[in-house]
């Protein structure tokens, strides 16, 4: 094949692979567990016969499901491929890779494809069941083509996005926090689009079609909507000016140009520039600090605990983590900007008596879905960095106690992600001066974030302490995170699109919180499970369907007090088995006393 035996060895060996099959099947339960959960949410045991309701239905699930598949696809696509190719790098296998006679085209298309593969799998086998709502009425095939198209032309950008990315950066965090933030970014800009930042009209296009043309988001939404609503556009300008039919052209576009520029830098980008410094210049940098010694300049000061000390004081992830927290800071400059100009042009929709928060602050959703996201990644690399770079077999043959490791690689992961922790909280601290939020919330809200913030760090630790393969350990807790933050948003959109029967929701979405409980034991307990993290892992599913609909029923003071008291005791539960039980969750055979 055209795409060479990187992706040939991959598209053998992965069939033969029991993973592959219970990702697919579980992917595929778990979208029509979705199906019958709305089912029962809207109508409970009541029996529906009509087709208008069967109809009503299916569009509403299918709107439900198009924008899920979306986000699993684009997200996994883009930070799994990107943590492939790092792994390759900082396991120094890439440069094996380039010695040989393969090409440019096999090697980066190859690696493409091939890490795309545990993506592109369930989500084919997803279509079937998209084809089977059109059979309950209200969607037709048309839009299941659409919604598929764009589904995977977003997650082949995406894809590409992250691939040139890990391609370009030396250190694993730097290409998960880049590939994020560029995604938001993406994401952003066509909301800029939409709202005329940058003029109502391009080419005799309006700006909200341009918007669809450049955001997978919007492109997905138009997508779903019936062929119906543009058959007249579709006779007044050619097909290649419907808007998602754009959208199609401009990814396939970008696809290309990213894949194109890959293919011409890899060689360039790899091995990195300390790999191939010129000997003389080494020579010159070793002489000038040997000189420097002689000298007797003062030696810097290493604390009582070196691990912290690294993560503090020197540049423990590489000196181009200024651009993660530049890229960061634009994304803050956006959303601050956008917070106050919703706030100039409007005034609290709810003040002090109802407590509640109105939608101008929609704004600060991104920086904390982004900044929990990035904590993470940063917690597991931590950790499997440092064994790719054998490091870590270093640190546990010297006296260090668990205790130092652990807090100091925690402190060191709050210390560099101290802007997407604190950032958000300001922004929320204008929002009380502003009076759209209260004393009580504000405190509700900053105290929960710092818990959450925990959580998906010592989630990271945790996770990288358990798996040995990097690649797994990255997909494994960014896994949790995103399936975290994706079950929250996809159970409040279905209870907001199927309101009027909250009584049947406990039983109905039951069945996914015992599957939630299972798959975050199996993935926390999977070396050293414990009755604490049995009981977290269970516990959390439940505690959360709960405290969404006290938010949605505007009881905050029971939300932040399940939130802390939940997410805190499964910080907890983690943190003690990575102290106590140090040497079994990292293989040190050592008896530290």
């Amino acid at each position: 094949m055209f795409v060479g035996p990187v992706f040939n060895r991959e598209i053998i060996t992965t069939p033969r692979s029991l993973r592959l099959y219970l990702t697919r099947a579980v992917y595929v339960a778990a979208l029509f567990g979705l199906v019958f959960t709305a089912w029962l949410i809207l109508f409970g045991s009541k029996q529906q016969s009509g087709l208008a309701d069967l109809a009503r239905f299916g569009s509403a699930i299918f709107a439900v499901l198009a924008p899920l598949q979306l986000a699993i696809a684009v997200a996994f696509s883009a930070l799994l491929t990107a943590a492939a190719v790092a792994q390759e790098k900082d396991r120094r296998t890439l440069d094996l890779l380039l010695m040989t006679n393969l090409s440019n085209v096999e090697l980066v298309l190859g690696k493409l494809l091939a890490s795309m593969l545990a993506i592109v799998v369930p989500a084919l086998a997803g279509v079937a069941l998209l084809m089977l709502i059109t059979l309950l009425g209200g969607v037709s095939y048309g839009q299941v083509f659409r919604v598929v198209a764009v589904t995977f032309i977003s997650a082949a950008v995406a894809g590409s996005l992250g691939s040139t990315i890990a391609l370009w950066r030396e250190r694993t965090f730097q290409s998960l926090a880049l590939t994020a933030l560029l995604l938001m970014l993406w994401l952003i800009g066509g909301e800029m689009i939409a709202v005329g930042v940058f003029g109502q009209q391009w080419l005799g296009v309006s700006a909200e079609d341009w918007a669809v043309a450049v955001s997978p988001l919007r492109a997905i939404f138009a997508a779903t909507r019936p062929l119906v609503a543009s058959s007249a556009e579709l006779g007044q300008v050619p097909w290649y000016r419907v808007p998602v039919t754009m959208f199609l052209i401009v990814g396939t576009v970008g696809t290309i140009l990213l894949n194109l520029w890959a293919i011409a830098r890899v060689r360039v980008w790899n091995p990195t520039q300390e790999a191939r410094q010129p000997a003389s210049e080494i020579d010159s940098e070793a002489t000038e600090a040997t000189a420097a010694h002689a000298m007797g300049s003062a030696s810097r000061r290493v604390w009582d605990n070196p691990i912290l000390w690294r993560e503090l004081c020197t540049w423990a992830y590489g000196k181009k983590i200024i651009v993660v927290r530049i890229a960061y800071l634009v994304i803050f400059a956006i959303c601050s900007f956008a917070l106050l100009s919703a706030l100039e042009t409007s005034t609290p929709a709810y003040r002090a008596a109802t407590g509640a928060v109105s939608d101008t602050t929609k704004p600060l959703v991104p920086l904390m879905v982004l900044g929990l996201i990035l904590v993470n990644a940063l917690a597991v690399t931590s950790l499997t960095n440092e064994r790719d770079l054998r490091a870590l077999d270093l640190l546990l043959v010297t006296d260090l106690t668990p205790k130092e490791i652990i807090f100091g690689k925690l402190g060191g992961i709050f210390y560099n992600s101290k802007e997407m922790i604190l950032l958000p909280i300001g922004l929320c601290l204008l929002l009380w001066y502003q009076e759209f939020m209260t004393t009580e919330n504000l405190i509700f809200l900053t105290i929960a974030t710092l818990v959450m913030n925990a959580f998906v760090a010592m989630l990271g630790v945790h996770v990288g302490m358990t798996y040995s393969e990097s690649r797994t350990a990255v997909g494994v807790s960014l896994s949790t995170v995103l399936f975290l933050l994706l079950g929250i948003a996809v159970c409040m959109r279905m209870m907001v699109a199927f309101q009027g029967s909250f009584n049947n929701q406990l039983q109905a979405f039951v069945a996914f919180m015992v599957g939630g409980g299972a798959g975050l034991f199996l993935t926390l307990g999977r070396r050293n499970p414990s009755k604490a993290i049995g009981l977290a892992s269970f516990a959390t599913p439940f505690v959360t369907f709960y405290v969404i609909t006290s938010f949605l029923q505007a009881s905050f003071g029971a939300a932040f007090l399940l939130t802390v008291a939940t997410y805190g005791f499964a910080t907890t539960a983690m943190l003690i088995p990575a102290i106590a039980e140090f040497d079994v969750a990292t293989g040190r055979t050592t008896d530290q006393t």
